[in-house]
């Protein structure tokens, strides 16, 4: 209850006519103004700006620009592992998918077919499947990449809510994952399919992705897809797949029985990206 409670103003706010301003003020090219922003935003969220490859705060001509800035080469190797954490972020939730359905937070489960926009098919691949949540703080480096080769097959723009993701959200509103904004981006791997879906949130001015660019705006308040099947678009463990400008979660979706998580993830565990996130089950 004391959850549904503290986030009970967010039902009341206007999240979409926020986002929209958050994501226009993040644009502009404002000069000092932006620097100082950028600057108070470093010291509020102790922002490691030493892992950046642009250090220099003054440097960025957008606020934006900064939030989706480069890490240094180097910064993030990759584990020698199957599958590897494709962001910076804090474990919210990982396991087994009963069913269809997607374990959230105490009491609060959603289904496979919601989170991945009413597509039955696509969903039915991960019934019993596994899943990891993770989410993204305001500090933390916003670039998503790849946790495994995979070559893309398509794309889904679901429009939804723009509720927070933070933890006590997780906890106060059923459902959040499959309730807010997301694009689902599905792929095939030589050990079967997996969907990567990046959740957007209040104040998430907008979601890219390498292949297509910023997805959202324009935000049409339809179901919206790009099908890859006749393209070669391949990706590797580790690539750059798209960004968040401004922050939130991804969820991971695979099939029965591929894959074994890393026994040392809990939920709430920072985790960083290039780390082992799970082996490869023998198929």
């Amino acid at each position: 209850m004391r959850y549904r409670l503290a986030v009970l103003p967010q039902y009341l706010l206007p999240k979409q006519a926020l986002t929209e301003l958050a994501g226009r003020i993040a644009n502009k090219a404002g000069g000092e103004a932006t620097t100082r922003l950028i600057e108070r935003f470093i010291r509020r969220y102790k922002v490691n700006m030493a892992e950046a490859a642009n250090p220099d705060p003054a440097s960025y001509p957008t606020f934006n620009s900064f939030f989706t800035r480069e890490l240094k080469p180097g910064v993030r190797p990759l584990a020698n592992a199957d599958y590897v954490c494709p962001v910076d972020g804090a474990i919210s939730q990982f396991g087994a998918i009963e069913q269809d359905q997607i374990f959230q937070a105490k009491g609060h489960s959603y289904s496979t077919t919601a989170l991945v926009g009413g597509d039955r098919q696509l969903a039915a691949q991960f019934e019993n499947g596994h899943f990891a949540t993770i989410y993204l703080s305001p500090r933390d480096y916003h670039r998503i990449h790849m946790p495994a080769d995979g070559r893309l097959l398509r794309m889904i723009h679901v429009p939804g809510e723009l509720f927070s993701v933070n933890p006590t959200t997780a906890r106060g509103v059923p459902g959040l994952f499959a309730r807010n904004e997301r694009v689902v981006c599905e792929f095939a791997t030589d050990n079967g399919p997996f969907v990567l879906v990046l959740v957007g949130a209040t104040i998430v001015g907008s979601m890219a992705t390498v292949w297509h660019g910023v997805v959202n705006p324009p935000r049409s308040g339809e179901v919206r897809e790009w099908r890859y099947d006749d393209q070669h678009i391949v990706l590797k463990k580790g690539d750059e797949m798209g960004r968040f400008l401004l922050g939130s979660t991804v969820v991971l979706l695979y099939p029965k029985d591929s894959v074994r998580f890393n026994s040392d993830w809990l939920p709430a565990k920072p985790v960083r990206l290039g780390e082992a996130m799970a082996q490869q089950l023998p198929r």
